[in-house]
């Protein structure tokens, strides 16, 4: 596929954008070298190469651990811009 004048009408038209008159042989160029990247990407051989769906790896799992720190909520509350008495201090947003 190769973007010509017709083509890149149909573009402005579609994206409803207009693009200046000096411009369009350089975007034309630039959109043929990109539709040429995606065509030599498309001619690649990868059957034979594992993807992430074939391989066994898994996202290790860490153990799911309660921990009842007192502290953690003061700590957290201090770095907060507004608390009071263990929560958090928000502004109104409904009347």
């Amino acid at each position: 596929m190769m973007i010509d004048d017709k083509l890149l009408q149909k573009l402005e038209k579609l994206g409803m954008i207009a693009l200046d008159e000096d411009k369009k042989e350089a975007i034309k160029k630039d959109l043929n070298d990109i539709l040429g990247f995606v065509d030599n990407i498309s001619q690649l051989e990868i059957e034979d190469t594992p993807n992430s769906s074939q391989t066994q790896a898994k996202t290790p799992l860490r153990q799911d651990c309660k921990n009842n720190d007192p502290l953690i909520a003061q700590i957290v509350l201090k770095n907060a811009p507004g608390s009071q008495d263990g929560y958090f201090i928000v502004p109104k947003i409904i009347e």
